[in-house]
Order: C-alpha cells, then structure tokens, then sequence
C-alpha cells in the first residue's frame, strides 16, 4: 500500500530536520539562568481511574488540589470522588471526552489549575496538546513537545540515538520505501528481521519475518495494519533478536540541565505486545551492564533537552547486549516498582519538576534497596487468548496494604470495570529486600486478592509466579508462548475444596435456615439445593452443583458431635468446620481425615466461590430447568459476543444468506476491535442489536434460521 503525500512530505521534513535539531540540543546553553519557579496550587488530572487516583494521592500530601475530569461513564468513579472537583466532560468514548484537548483545556481555565498531568494514555504523549498547554499559559506535566514529537517517531528517535551514542540495533530506517529496497535492505541486515511501523505503538503494525520467503506477506500485512491503525504506512526494518529481554530505564531531567537514571526495569513477560508483570530491578544484571544500561539512557535523554518523567526501553540479548528500542515521553504503568525500590515518589518529582525545581536528588544520591514487582490485575479471560473483559465487581477484597504491601486502583467493590477504558482493575507491588522473598510475596497476596463477577487473570500470575523458569529469572517476551503447557494446566478440584465447599453450604443453611425455609421467597436459593436439611442437622444433605460442564454430588451427613461425614463417589471424609466472618471475608478451617486447611468462600445465589491457596475455584448451582426455558439463552449456532462490548458495525440483515466465517458484527471493547463471524453457512432470521448498542459477553447477536431437521433435534432437548 503505497504511503500518502503528507505522510511522505512530513518524513521527508524530519529526516531534514534531524540534525540542525541535534545540533541545536548540543550547543543549546544551559547556563542562561533558571527558570523561575512556578508554584503549582492547583493540578487538573487529564485521566481517569488508577492513575488519576494515584496523582490526586500525591497531590494531596503536597497540599495541592486536584481536578478531576469524567465522561458519562465515570460519574461515580473512585477518581471523582477523591478529588476534590471534578467536571463533567462527555460521553463514554474517549474519543469524545478524554481525548478532546478543548474541553480538557477548557476545564483547566475555568477551574484556575495552573497544571495538567496527562497520566499515562490518552493524552500523555499528544505533542498538539503539550503545545496548547504552553500557548495558553498551563504547565504541562511532562516533557517538552518537542521531545514528544522526536521520540513519537521510532526512525526518527533511532537517528537521534544514533548521533547521541546510545546503541542502536542493526536496521534500515531510510527514505527509500519501495518494496524491493526494504527486501533489499533485509537480506543486508540478515534473517530473522522485524518490520515496524515508524509510528506504530501497542505491537500494531510489527510483524517478524523468519525467512525472504515469509518478507513479502509480512511486509504487506505491516502496511496495512500500520495505515489502519496510525494513517501511515512507512516501515522501518530491523534485526530481530531472538527471545529477547525487554529492559528499561527509568530516567528524569530538570530545567536545570541535571539529569539522573533511577535503574531498571524488566518487563519482558508479556501478551499481545503489552506488560503483564513487571520487576526492579532487572534480575541477573552485572553492576556494570547495569551502570551502562542507566547512562546511555541518560544520554537518550539529554539528546532531546528532556525534562521531567521518562522511560527509555532496551531489547537485551542474551548475552545482555543492548539496544534502544524507544522512549516513552511520560510516566510508566510500572512506575511503582521504581519507587519502591528507590524510596521516591515520582509523581512529586514531576510536580516539584514541572515548577521549576531542581531535581530532589542527584545521582549519587540515589540508592537501590531490595527487589519489588507488580502484577497488574486485568478484567480478563487467559485460557480465552487472554480476551478482555467488563462489568460489575460484585465482590472485591484485597490484601492487607502495608509498607510493603501496595495496591493502585481506580475501583471499589460495586463499580464495573467498563467496555470503553482498558480492562486493569488493579496493580498489586510488592517490596522485599531480596528476589526470592518478594516473590513468595507476591504470590501470597494474589491468593488474598479476591474478585468475582467477571474473568480476571489472577490465577494466571499466581501460576506464573510458581514457574520455576520465572523463578530462577530466565525471563524472555516470549516466556508465555514458550512455557504454555505449564501455565495453563487443566485444573483439578480437590476432595478437599469440594468437603469445604459443601460443609460451608451446610454451615451456611444451619445459620438462615429458619429463614430460608419459611421465608424466602427465592426458588433459586443455593440453600434449597441441600435437600431434607433439617434445623437439627439430623440428616443428610443431598448437593448438586456444577465445576465447569462436569457434576459434583455431594452428600454430608450431620453428626450428633457436630461433625460430618462427607461422601464425594466412592469416598468417605470426616469432617470438622467452622465458619467465620471477619466483617470483609467469610473463611471455613476444616479439619478433613486429620488434616487441617483454611479456605475463604463467597456464596452468591447461582454460584459458590472458594479461594484456596492454589486459587479460585468457582462451583455453580444448576439452574432449574423451567427457569432455563424462561433465560432465553443463545442457540448452539448462534453467533454470540465473546466479551462485552459496544456494537461498531452489523454488516448483515435478516433474510441475508452468509458463508462460514462471513462478517456478521463488528464490536469495540478496552480498545480493541473484535469481528464476530459466521460459525456456519445459513440465511440469518434475527440481528438483535444495532450500531452502539453495549451487549454483555455470550449475548446472541445474530440468530440463523434453523432447518427442519435442527428443530426436531431442539425439540427434544431440556
């Protein structure tokens, strides 16, 4: 796909640009006197949820208010609330609320803030808006715009590294964008190579040929991706390196000249491209790759005059070569693991910064203390390609916050993860003095880290956490691909969940059955599922529920001692219990055949949720089955939503005759786009939904027309 004019014009201006720029970065004097500081008394926060919590928090310990801003679909978020003004921006889509520059600056004037900080996201790394910020007198907290645009560009940056020193990988980053010269320039650099979107982000537009064979499919698909997703089609071809690690550097500069690293990162575990765990400092480092790793970062960022907050990202081999890959003009997701082991608050570095400070601390100054992480909490479903996910948080109770212990949100319990933000409930860091302890800890909050109402990815890191790949530190970008047999085992439920599980149902009936059985007027209470229960607890308790498709029979006998015999098949367990509830969580200690064991368990009316050490374990109760009739489920070839979503495009009508695998809806959730397709041949009867409709996960979307034999066979079923 051949680039447009203004793209071309555009490239063409910034290669020319390329070095008068360098050049004026080298002789600009940073002697000329300083700037005069600026107190800030007031920021408003362009963002929402966990980072906008997160600089209110630090706002706030700096006696400076904050302003909150939120569309439609944030009025009742946590950032709204502990802010200490918030205004009203739009409707859900960012497109028309935290992404319009106006309205943000708009609110800025009329509310008297000073400041903006962009967060991370939307308009972080917007060089258009740091500009407006500074023609209309508002500090931008964060770098120049001109940072911005220099570093936005990846063949733009590398030129830059290029002069500045920083190594660079081996790669083609020319004008010349015909095909044959980019194969050309290929076969130069030797197989495997990456080809790269010049303004790509988020893994769009990035592809990897093994093989010449493999160049002229990848190259087209690159293209296109790249024009659809950035309106620019100029590529970039570099060696690929292969399992390789993803380091960064946290780094910060002032007004004054002064520029410090704060160490490293490593980020490498990842799926689609994106973080999922990160780590400081980076394990296995020598001291001297570290002290390397960090000054060629600070020569990155001298080299664009930065100021404030950034992140300079190296691919490492496995010899730990590096590379610069890019720089993130802003502040990071991963900050917090920076933080705890360095001692600072990086958002007050930025404030104090963006005012004109000096630098709190230089670099001898800084020290690194002990190892932390972050497992970042997603809404989402990892044995389903990780698909995101929305809705309600039902139930959430977290670990215990300590000095070592932290957790960033932007939820509580009751609020819903939404289809139009990205799907991150939540980061757990955690801080110990050496590798291993701080993972055992992280291990041991997750398991305290309790969510129900929709799919997360805790049991996930949990098995991450236990990989002894992981452990040990042999970390890669390709750990998940590569370990997949492992991370995603086939999940037994013990003998011992299920006595826990049963025993708390009876527990749970002796507490309410007087209630239960005279009062409720619930035919769908968990509670009526323990058959001839009796409020002596002289019988046996008949329970049916469901692990995923497969049956669990239980029958619990109530003895006269108060403890019970629990038969699962063929197996007989004695069983003692007790039920607790500390006001937040409600946990059952068993002792079963002599060995004691505690778990925490949630009963809702169509499911029971038990968190034990080794995760979450979700039993459901079967429905009934003239209630089934009544729920109106999607049909066996029906095309369904496979997550929540708002409707982008329906492509067909009723009485349309379609292929398998024809486009049917096009559907938009956490930034992400989702075709739904055709799961067979057949002429659509019904499309239940139209364009902007928000649809739940497993809703039917589109329903065929069944044949006289599929409505025989449905006839006969349940």
């Amino acid at each position: 796909m051949a680039c447009s004019l203004s793209n071309r014009l555009s490239y063409n201006k910034l290669l020319l640009l390329q070095r008068s720029r360098i050049k004026l970065h080298s002789e600009r004097s940073l002697s000329s006197g300083s700037p005069n500081i600026k107190p800030i008394e007031k920021i408003l926060i362009a963002n929402r949820g966990e980072i906008a919590c997160r600089v209110i928090q630090t706002a706030r310990k700096l006696g400076i208010r904050s302003v909150a801003v939120y569309s439609d679909a944030d009025k009742n978020s946590l950032h709204v609330s502990l802010a200490d003004e918030a205004y009203h921006i739009g409707p859900p889509a960012a497109s028309q609320s935290y992404l319009c520059q106006d309205k943000i600056m708009n609110v800025a004037k009329s509310s008297g803030a000073q400041a903006i900080h962009p967060g991370y996201g939307f308009l972080s790394e917007n060089t258009e808006f740091a500009e407006m910020c500074s023609k209309e007198g508002v500090i931008f907290i964060g770098p120049p715009a001109t940072a911005i645009r220099d570093m936005g560009i990846k063949s733009t940056s590398k030129h830059i590294m290029s002069a500045a020193g920083v190594p660079i990988i081996e790669g083609y980053h020319g004008e010349d964008q015909s095909s044959s010269k980019l194969k050309q320039e290929a076969a130069k650099i030797g197989y495997p190579v990456m080809i790269k979107a010049v303004r790509g982000g988020g893994g769009k537009g990035m592809r990897i040929a093994m093989t010449e064979a493999e160049f002229d499919g990848q190259l087209e698909s690159a293209k296109t991706e790249g024009m659809k997703s950035f309106g620019d089609d100029i590529m970039l071809i570099e060696k690929f390196v292969e399992t390789p690690r993803h380091v960064e550097v946290q780094v910060f500069g002032d007004h004054h000249g002064n520029y410090v690293y704060l160490f490293e990162r490593d980020c490498s575990v990842q799926r689609r491209h994106q973080k999922i765990i990160e780590e400081a400092p980076a394990p296995g480092l020598s001291e001297e790759v570290r002290k390397s790793l960090g000054e060629a970062a600070v020569k990155a960022a001298k080299a664009v005059n930065y100021v404030g907050a950034g992140t300079v990202e190296f691919i490492m081999d496995k010899n730990q070569n590096f590379y610069f890959m890019e720089m993130n003009t802003r502040l990071q997701v991963e900050h917090p693991v920076t933080e705890m082991v360095t001692g600072t608050d990086l958002v007050e570095w930025q404030i104090k910064v963006a005012s004109g400070e000096h630098l709190p601390q230089s670099q001898e100054e800084l020290k690194l203390t002990g190892h932390a992480f972050e497992a970042r909490i997603y809404a989402e479903d990892p044995n389903n390609a990780f698909m995101p996910g929305a809705g309600p948080l039902h139930h959430l109770t977290t670990p215990e916050a300590s000095q070592n212990v932290r957790i960033d949100t932007g939820v509580r319990q009751g609020d819903e993860v939404s289809v139009h933000y990205d799907p991150m409930i939540a980061k757990l860091i955690v801080w110990s003095p050496d590798r291993s302890t701080a993972l055992r800890s992280v291990r041991n909050a997750l398991k305290d880290y309790h969510v129900i109402g929709l799919n997360t990815n805790i049991q996930f890191l949990m098995d991450l956490s236990k990989h002894s790949q992981f452990e040990a530190g042999n970390v890669h970008t390709d750990f998940i691909a590569q370990h997949s047999d492992e991370l995603f085992p086939n999940r037994i439920l013990s003998s011992a969940s299920i006595c826990q599980a049963a025993v708390a149902l009876v527990l749970k009936d002796r507490d309410t059955a007087k209630f239960t059985y005279q009062n409720t007027l619930d035919p769908f209470s968990p509670f009526l599922l323990c058959a001839s229960a009796r409020i002596n607890n002289q019988a046996k308790h008949r329970i049916h529920l469901k692990d995923g498709e497969n049956d669990v029979n239980v029958m619990v006998q109530c003895n006269s001692d108060n403890s019970f015999d629990v038969t699962i098949g063929n197996q007989e367990h004695h069983v003692t219990a007790e039920l607790t509830n500390d006001g937040s969580r409600t946990s059952i200690r068993c002792n079963i055949d002599g060995v004691i064991s505690s778990s925490n368990i949630v009963i809702q009316k169509d499911a029971l949720h038990i968190f034990t050490t080794d995760g979450k374990h979700e039993l459901t109760f079967p429905m009934p089955k003239y209630m089934k009739a009544s729920k109106g489920a999607a049909g066996a070839d029906d095309a369904v939503a496979p997550m929540p979503g708002v409707i982008e495009k329906v492509t067909v009508q009723p009485g349309a005759e379609v292929q398998q695998g024809d486009p049917l809806v096009t559907m938009i959730a956490m930034k992400m786009e989702y075709v739904i397709r055709a799961p067979k041949a057949g002429i659509i009867e019904k499309v239940f939904y139209k364009v902007g409709d928000t649809v739940s996960k497993g809703t039917a979307l589109v329903h065929f027309k069944e044949d006289k034999t599929s409505s025989d066979l449905d006839n006969g079923r349940d």
